[in-house]
């Protein structure tokens, strides 16, 4: 394979264990399998989330959710004392979960966290972790964000199936976690041998209107109408390193006039700045590489909450490159001393959170500071992070991961769609 294809597929050549399994094994699988499908059921108390039961008691407090690639486990961090509370064995992992609106949407026990798991998107209940609802994509390479107004998930299912779709996000609501539009993309093709454009990651316009998804295989940047659910925008990618300018994460600025968007074209990534000030037609400003100081392999961004700064996730340097959004230029580095690929700001906008999962702990950098101003220890390789303004109380969340963790070994459920350094166990 290329440097391209194992930084995409790490996976694709690996043994998942899976190809003989013991009757008796299995059998023991499935008894924990159906303890796992009862687990939002209530508890002698009244007080287990789930199913239309009393939802499960919550703690009211900022909290960071990681998620542990290498076992299946979450940690929670509590915000106001940058101290890990536990690490919770749940049986699922996330490499991108929904974050950019989330931690201030979810503040209730039956609020969902929205995750990549499998083939598909997930949504935990927050008070109690056990699943709420699922929807199969038909790709195991999913991104999703929910609305501003919390109504819609967005998701882009990368190949093979090379679809958009729409679910209600509304727990409230009657058709919650049901798909309410579908766009097929494979029509429009991909560079090479791909059936499809690759929509790889969605950001989404704090207007509510439009969401931004970056096509890998397609090399353009399309803008769709939520509402309408269709392609409004198609903006052409040319490459600026290589022969293709792939674009595939992307995140736009609270203040919703400035779009960042990753690249793994040439060796070791660009980073490009768009302006969004017409929310429908984005124009690219300029395109930062490595002679720019820009660090290698940029996979992920977020942006600070005057959005004048944006940090950007560079595993291949083992930091995060920041950029002055108004200049465009790299301004700094700052050293994690491992590999990270994502983060999360907290609620309140204030600290990012930076999980490095190739040293099992999470880095806190200060906004104001632009510094590492904590190292929490956390799970086996830690990768995707969200945030919440509750968290489940002590003992509430429900322990799916322990009574399930046999079956998710046998049947290679629970995992999730990594790039580069990949220990979720999930293959295309």
């Amino acid at each position: 394979m290329t440097d391209d294809a194992e930084f995409l597929y790490p996976n694709r050549d690996s043994e998942r264990g899976q190809s003989e399994v013991s009757r008796r094994l299995f059998l023991a699988g499935s008894l924990a399998a159906g303890t796992v499908a009862t687990a939002g059921c209530s508890s002698d108390d009244g007080t287990a989330g789930g199913g239309g039961q009393e939802p499960a008691p919550v703690t009211t407090a900022d909290t960071v959710f990681v998620f542990n690639t290498g076992d299946q486990t979450m940690s929670l961090v509590d915000v106001g004392t940058d101290e890990v509370v536990e690490t919770i064995d749940i049986g699922v992992t996330a490499s991108f979960p929904s974050n950019q609106f989330a931690p201030r949407l979810t503040d209730s026990a039956a609020d969902p966290l929205w995750l990549n798991v499998d083939d598909g998107v997930r949504g935990l209940e927050v008070g109690s972790l056990a699943e709420g609802v699922s929807v199969d994509t038909g790709s195991g390479a999913n991104w999703q964000e929910v609305t501003p107004d919390g109504s819609h998930l967005v998701v882009s299912a990368r190949e093979p199936a090379h679809r958009q779709f729409r679910i209600d996000a509304d727990p409230d609501s009657d058709s919650f976690g049901s798909v309410t539009a579908e766009l097929d993309r494979t029509s429009e093709g991909g560079r090479g041998d791909n059936d499809g454009p690759g929509p790889c990651d969605v950001t989404i316009h704090p207007d509510g209107e439009y969401a931004y998804v970056p096509d890998l295989f397609g090399d353009t940047l399309t803008v769709l109408d939520i509402e309408a659910f269709e392609v409004v925008t198609q903006v052409e990618v040319p490459p600026v390193v290589g022969s293709s300018g792939k674009p595939w994460m992307g995140t736009v600025a609270p203040d919703g006039e400035t779009l960042l968007v990753e690249h793994s074209e040439g060796q070791r990534g660009t980073e490009s700045i768009w302006d969004t000030s017409d929310p429908a037609a984005p124009t690219e400003r300029v395109r930062l590489t490595s002679d720019d100081g820009l660090g290698s392999r940029p996979l992920t961004s977020e942006i600070g909450p005057e959005s004048e700064v944006g940090y950007v996730f560079t595993p291949g340097t083992d930091d995060v490159s920041v950029v002055d959004l108004a200049a465009g230029t790299v301004t700094e580095r700052i050293e994690l001393g491992g590999s990270a690929f994502v983060g999360t700001w907290g609620p309140n906008h204030e600290k990012l959170y930076v999980p490095v999962q190739t040293s099992d702990e999470v880095k806190v950098i200060d906004h104001e500071q632009r510094s590492v101003t904590a190292t929490l220890a956390v799970g086996s390789k830690p990768y995707g992070a969200t945030a919440a303004t509750v968290r489940p109380s002590d003992g509430a969340a429900t322990q799916a991961g322990t009574n399930g963790g046999l079956y998710n070994e046998l049947s290679g459920s629970g995992t999730t769609y990594c790039i580069g350094n990949c220990a979720c166990g999930h293959t295309l």
